[in-house]
Formats: C-alpha cells, sequence, structure tokens
C-alpha cells in the first residue's frame, strides 16, 4: 500500500501484493529442492542466507507460503540460532572467538577494543557497511588463541591492537581498490 497525496488529501492506492507472484528462480531454486521435506526447514534457510548474504523478510514469506510452514515457525527458528542474519552484513564480518583458549587469551578485550573503534556493538554493522562485528563460540583453533576471523582468514595470538592494525590494514586495502 503506498500514500498518494493529492493536496492536502491523502489516498491509499493499492499497489498488489508483492508474493502473489512467484519467488524470484533463484529462490525457487532452493525451495524446488526442499519441497516435500518439512525437516529441512533449517537447510532451507542456510541456503537463502548463502545465496544473499542474509535473511530477507520478502524471501522468508516466500519460503513460508511455497513450504507450507507458518511464518512465526519460520521467524523461531531464524531467532533460536545466531548463525542466521535478517540485514545484510558488512564486506568484512569480524569474529572474534570466545572458545576457553581464546577467552583466557583476552579475547573480550579484543572484540571490546574493535568495537569501541568502530563505533559498533556486536552484531551491527558500520556504517559504511565496511565491518560487521560478531563472535563465535569457537573456530577450532585453540592452539593460536586468542583467535579473530575476518571472513575466512584466521589472524592468530591477536591482541586490541594487533587486530585494530589488521581491519586498518583491510579498510586500506578497500580504499585503494575503490
Amino acid at each position: 500500500m503506498r500514500l498518494k497525496t493529492e493536496g492536502s488529501l491523502k489516498k491509499n492506492v493499492y499497489r498488489g501484493d508483492a508474493l502473489v507472484e512467484p519467488p524470484p528462480p533463484e529462490l525457487a531454486a532452493i525451495l524446488d529442492k526442499h519441497r516435500g521435506h518439512p525437516d529441512a526447514l533449517i537447510t532451507v534457510l542456510e541456503e537463502i542466507q548463502h545465496h544473499y548474504g542474509y535473511l530477507p523478510q520478502q524471501q522468508l514469506e516466500y519460503a513460508a507460503r511455497e513450504l507450507g510452514f507458518p511464518l512465526s515457525r519460520i521467524y523461531g527458528v531464524v531467532t533460536f540460532y545466531n548463525l542466521f542474519q535478517f540485514t545484510p552484513p558488512g564486506r568484512y564480518q569480524v569474529r572474534v572467538c570466545k572458545g576457553t583458549a581464546c577467552h583466557v587469551g583476552h579475547s573480550g578485550e579484543i572484540q571490546d577494543h574493535l568495537m569501541d573503534k568502530l563505533g559498533i556493538a556486536e552484531d551491527e554493522t558500520t556504517p559504511d557497511k565496511l565491518f560487521t562485528m560478531q563472535t563465535v563460540a569457537c573456530v577450532g583453533a585453540c592452539s593460536l588463541a586468542p583467535v579473530m576471523v575476518v571472513n575466512e582468514r584466521t589472524y592468530a595470538r591477536m591482541t586490541p591492537d594487533k587486530a585494530w592494525e589488521a581491519l586498518q590494514h583491510l579498510r586500506e586495502e578497500t580504499k585503494e581498490e575503490a
């Protein structure tokens, strides 16, 4: 529904329901693979997120309609597991490990330092859409603790200052590409 203004009179003009249309082809391909498999909901959500980088609301609505799930069930699953995201992540997803070895190595201080420098909280993205700050329970690299992972690259034996230098280096690389 969209508001249309004519002078001081506002009219509601019906623009149709976006879900009347079939899902986009890339989403339909994901949904078709799992149609009739009610136990595959998490897999469907993972594949949607892998394709889009996050879980757009409209794609979740299509999934509910096409697979016959109540939308509330889908949102229940998405909000239960912290691996799912409702907003597009930044270019660099910064994950600080909170596993035992990393925790003992002061990974909390690393995360606090980075969040302070970036001006964001956990699971937020910087206004320039460059960095998203996250934590993970364990990355399985305990011998390298404390660990920070940026996208697919692992940074070992981090300190707050070394972690910030790594992000500054990524910021500079991005500027050079532009």
